[in-house]
């Protein structure tokens, strides 16, 4: 696996070292030792999956308050994404600043978010399916969002917003 460094600290574009021959590809997509030597969290208790139907479908932008952060690989398995991730790490060089990055099935890219990020995403096709793996079990007390169009980000969506939660929508405004 390649560790490619992104403009936000501790977060990493992970990419395939694939061993092609006229079958396809083997390539590993996770390593306990290989994230350990990067000084990444090699913890996952959990495993999502989000299916999402329409283009221009928004998901986000959701965390958990301490002490049950997660840190998370998204991978886009079908289909692609833009993929955000807001650093809410108040003693971070790179506070409330923004990344984004689109992630396509073909590609096979996956997206490391360490603990203390707000993270979201926007379909850039139907049909889209998204594999997260998680290092902390969901805590529903603990769970919470800022607004996908929060003035303090100021988020570039991609595309037309065509679906969108309500609780999505309704985040307060966020204080730095």
């Amino acid at each position: 696996m390649k560790f490619v460094k992104t403009p936000l600290q501790g977060v990493f574009i992970l990419e395939l070292e694939k061993i092609e021959d006229d079958r396809g590809f083997f390539a590993r997509s996770f390593c306990q030792e290989e994230f350990t030597s990067h000084n990444l969290d090699p913890v996952i208790k959990q495993c999502n999956i989000s299916y999402n139907k329409h283009k221009g479908t928004i998901r986000g932008m959701h965390f958990q308050r301490a002490p049950y952060q997660e840190a998370k690989v998204v991978s886009c398995i079908s289909g692609s994404i833009y993929d955000v991730i807001i650093d809410l790490r108040k003693d971070s060089p790179t506070y409330c600043q923004w990344y984004g990055i689109e992630l396509k099935a073909n590609e096979y890219k996956s997206l490391y978010i360490p603990e203390g990020f707000a993270h979201g995403f926007q379909t850039l096709e139907p049909e889209t399916l998204i594999h997260y793996q998680i290092s902390e079990f969901y805590k529903p007390d603990y769970a919470e969002g800022v607004r996908w169009n929060d003035p303090v980000f100021n988020i570039q969506w991609p595309v037309k917003i065509t679906s969108i939660s309500e609780k999505d929508k309704n985040y307060p405004d966020y204080k730095k």
